[in-house]
């Protein structure tokens, strides 16, 4: 079945040399950041990967990927970088019809991540005890096109706790994520998982001392360093610089 535009959807715009423009299929006239303004209402049932002239600029219209969606985060809070955001998943078992708690949401971009990674079918309750970081992060989501997928809750979990059961993963970005575990282990279903995120050595010691000390299993720690290619005939070699420590990650699974 070809796959069309409906009112809502969120797309971008592409052109070669550019960075991608987020955009949203809807009727009348929108603004596009600093880039001036665009009515996409003709674009409602067509096909999706059409070429469209704006400005006097031909572009190609698509559905953005999860690093779309990141690359067009509007940055408040410092925000989880993508290389730590799609391995956290992966440790936290995050994936299609997944039910996410998140704690803290920042600027969201560790939510919109999760909240791609679920799917239609999937939902995430983000917490913060802050209303300007959910104000951000809602906004965030909003024009990833994700809304749909997303609750958000001001509430401490700290102290509150995280008052939901049978969840698939619980994902901390927390100054103290060890204050939260107790409780993360009650939200979660039995084979769940928690994924941390920490800046320090001191907060990732006293994670992991807090997951085994409460029976998680399967505990992990680790970080993830990043370094680029340069790809020549015949003169492949490693970039000179790299992207290296921007946080720790962990990871436990509930049993019984």
């Amino acid at each position: 079945m070809e796959d069309r535009w409906r009112e809502g959807d969120a797309g971008i715009l592409k052109r070669p040399g550019s960075p991608p423009l987020l955009v949203r299929i809807a009727r009348g006239v929108q603004s596009v950041g600093e880039e001036g303004a665009i009515d996409l209402s003709g674009e409602i049932d067509q096909p999706v990967g059409r070429s469209i002239t704006w400005s006097g600029t031909s572009y190609l219209l698509f559905r953005p990927s999860l690093g779309d969606l990141l690359a067009s985060v509007r940055r408040g809070a410092q925000i989880v970088t993508a290389k730590d955001a799609v391995h956290l998943l992966y440790l936290a078992g995050v994936g299609p019809g997944a039910t996410v708690a998140e704690a803290g949401a920042g600027s969201g971009a560790l939510t919109v991540a999760i909240a791609f990674s679920v799917g239609p079918q999937g939902h995430v309750t983000s917490f913060d005890r802050r209303k300007d970081f959910l104000a951000a992060a809602r906004a965030n989501v909003e024009r990833a096109g994700l809304s749909d997928r997303v609750t958000f809750r001001e509430r401490d979990v700290a102290t509150e706790g995280i008052d939901l059961t049978g969840l698939t993963s619980v994902v901390l970005d927390l100054a103290e994520p060890w204050n939260v575990l107790t409780s993360a282990r009650e939200a979660l279903a039995p084979g769940g998982f928690v994924g941390t995120y920490t800046p320090t050595y001191n907060q990732l010691e006293r994670t992991v001392r807090a997951l085994r000390s409460l029976g998680f299993g399967e505990v992990r720690a680790l970080e993830v360093l990043e370094r680029g290619l340069h790809v020549g005939e015949g003169g492949t070699r490693p970039e000179f610089e790299m992207l290296g420590h921007t946080g720790f990650l962990a990871s436990g699974r509930k049993g019984s």
